[in-house]
C-alpha cells in the first residue's frame, strides 16, 4: 500500500525544523569547538565538521520520506528548474528554510546562553572564497543528483560524507546553502559570516547549482518514468 504524499504544511515543518536542527548543528558545534580546543583552529574546525556531516545523514533519513529533505534554497530551485517541484512549493520551502534556519542559530546561542541576536564580523570575502563557495555547491549538487539517478538510498550518506570533505577542501568550508549562509550571518561565532560578504556566497552557491544542473541532464539523462522511480530522499512528493 503507497502512503499519501505529506500535505504541504507538514512538508514546510519537515524543512524548517530540518533546517533549524543543521544550523544548531553547525553553530552549536562551532562553539563548542572553540572553547574547548585551546586556540587550536584545525581542531576546532575538525570538531565543526564531524557533527555537521553527521546530522545530515541523520536528517535526510529522518525527514527524506516527509518533505524530500531539501534543507537548502539551492537545492529547492534546482527541482523546480528540473520541473519536479512546482515553482511555488519551491518557494515555500524556501522560505521554510530560511525561517528554520534562524531559529537553529538562535537556538544554539540560547543552549550556550549568548544573546540571541547578533551579527558576525567573521569577514569570509575574497576571488578563493566565492571560487570555493561554486565548487563546494556545484559538487553537492552533482553528488545529489548523481545518488538519485543511480542509487537514492545512498543519498543521505553521500551528503553527510561530501560536506565533511568539503569543509576541508575547500577554502570557504563549504556553506554551500543559501540558507545557512543567511543564518550564520547573525552568529558571532566560530561559524560565522559577516552579512556584507554573505550576497556574494550566495551568488557564487546559485551559480554553482547552475552549472550543476545543466551537467547532471547530460551525466545522467532519464525518461521521465525512470525520474519518478528514482525520486530519491531529496526530491519532494508533488
Amino acid at each position: 500500500m503507497t502512503e499519501a504524499p505529506a500535505s504541504l504544511q507538514r512538508r514546510l515543518l519537515a524543512e524548517a525544523l530540518g533546517t533549524a536542527f543543521l544550523l544548531a548543528a553547525v553553530v552549536g558545534s562551532g562553539i563548542m569547538a572553540q572553547r574547548l580546543s585551546g586556540g587550536n583552529g584545525a581542531l576546532a574546525l575538525l570538531c565543526n565538521t564531524l557533527p555537521t556531516g553527521a546530522i545530515l545523514a541523520v536528517l535526510i533519513l529522518v525527514f527524506g520520506p516527509l518533505s524530500g529533505a531539501h534543507f537548502n534554497p539551492a537545492v529547492s530551485i534546482a527541482f523546480a528548474l528540473r520541473r519536479e517541484a512546482p515553482w511555488p512549493e519551491a518557494a515555500a520551502y524556501i522560505a521554510a528554510q530560511v525561517i528554520g534556519g534562524i531559529l537553529g542559530v538562535w537556538t544554539a546561542h540560547a543552549m550556550f546562553e549568548l544573546p540571541l541576536w547578533q551579527v558576525s564580523v567573521n569577514m569570509r570575502s575574497s576571488p578563493g572564497q566565492w571560487l570555493a563557495e561554486f565548487v563546494a555547491t556545484f559538487g553537492l549538487l552533482l553528488t545529489i543528483l548523481g545518488c538519485i539517478a543511480r542509487t537514492p538510498a545512498a543519498v543521505p550518506y553521500a551528503v553527510g560524507l561530501y560536506i565533511t570533505a568539503a569543509y576541508w577542501f575547500t577554502a570557504s568550508t563549504s556553506f554551500a546553502n543559501p540558507a545557512v549562509t543567511i543564518a550564520r550571518s547573525i552568529s558571532d561565532t566560530f561559524a560565522g559570516i559577516d552579512p556584507s560578504a554573505a550576497p556574494a556566497f550566495i551568488v557564487a552557491q546559485l551559480a554553482g547549482m547552475l552549472a550543476a544542473v545543466a551537467l547532471s541532464r547530460w551525466l545522467w539523462p532519464m525518461s521521465q518514468s525512470s525520474e519518478k522511480n528514482a525520486a530519491g530522499l531529496v526530491r519532494a512528493p508533488n
